[in-house]
């Protein structure tokens, strides 16, 4: 069944060829393995960290009706040129394919359709877009008055070489592992709604074939880190999402064990590289990823708008 229309009008066209439309839908959930194979597909060595497949992943642990509703797909004869993932319901991630960097025709209709709130993409009195590929579209952004929001600070280690080897026992979460995996996360971010029940419903997604939960173990058998990775297949880059010391354990370069061990499994799966960002103000977390061998990328700031 195919996904349904957001609003009527014909988009712009991209390129040259006059047939070709931007249009905008929101996914229907038997959608999101092909969404997830053209987001995976677009992550290449050497170009912004964009929205990733893992991103998605993890917001499966809600389930696939949900996060279908939370993202919107820009197709162009049938061919998807653009993801957006709303993290809220005013800031949107998006994902866009590299073969449209500089394409002009497709920076405008993302641009017109984040804009107006009747498009059914952004809600709210300000508004937030993270692109952070696109050169046409970054640049409409700018011209149609869209100002700097905070910074965030791409990290990304290249796994070509071998990963040093964490000073930490780490495991592999199955089912025998996942109160630790949560006791973890809930005691790292103070706002977590983490479950048991939550980590299930993600593990059996279709998603998770490319992804790995680890949980790392001081000498007393205390769980005290742990992360998330995911894969976007042989070659690309993997990501980082999320990465968490438990708060009562912090202080003793736990963050740093299982960073490495995140880039090690990252390795094993055959990713060419490990990507993560974070907020350039939390420095704590920029200076763990850049300890356990990340490179610091030029800081991005994501786009606000006030309507």
């Amino acid at each position: 069944m195919p996904a349904p229309r957001i609003g009527s009008a014909p988009r712009a066209a991209i390129g040259l060829d006059p047939h070709v439309h931007v249009e905008l839908t929101t996914p229907h959930p038997h959608a999101l393995d092909t969404i997830q194979s053209d987001l995976a597909s677009w992550q290449q060595d050497g170009l912004p960290v964009q929205l990733h497949p893992g991103d998605l992943g993890w917001q499966w642990r809600f389930g696939p009706a949900v996060l279908a509703k939370a993202l919107r797909v820009w197709t162009a004869n049938e061919t998807v040129v653009a993801i957006g993932f709303l993290d809220q319901a005013s800031l949107i991630r998006m994902g866009v394919t590299p073969s449209a960097d500089q394409d002009e025709e497709l920076a405008e209709a993302l641009v017109r359709d984040l804009q107006d709130p009747t498009r059914g993409v952004l809600t709210g009195d300000k508004v937030v877009v993270e692109a952070r590929f696109g050169m046409a579209f970054r640049t409409l952004l700018h011209q149609r008055g869209w100002i700097d929001d905070d910074p965030w600070t791409p990290l990304v280690h290249d796994l070509q070489d071998p990963v040093e080897v964490p000073a930490l026992r780490v495991e592999n979460v199955g089912h025998d592992r996942v109160a630790d995996r949560v006791a973890v996360q809930r005691a790292a971010f103070n706002c977590s709604t983490f479950t048991p029940g939550l980590w299930t419903v993600m593990s059996q997604s279709p998603a998770y074939r490319n992804a790995r939960c680890l949980v790392g173990y001081d000498g007393q058998d205390n769980a005290v880190a742990a992360a998330t990775v995911w894969s976007a297949g042989a070659g690309r880059p993997g990501l980082l999402e999320p990465m968490g010391v438990h708060r009562d354990h912090r202080g003793h370069g736990y963050g740093t064990a299982i960073t490495l061990a995140a880039a090690s499994a990252l390795q094993d799966m055959g990713a060419s590289s490990a990507t993560v960002a974070t907020p350039t103000s939390n420095a704590d977390a920029v200076a763990t990823y850049a300890s356990a061998g990340f490179r610091r990328t030029p800081a991005v700031t994501d786009f606000a708008l006030t309507r």
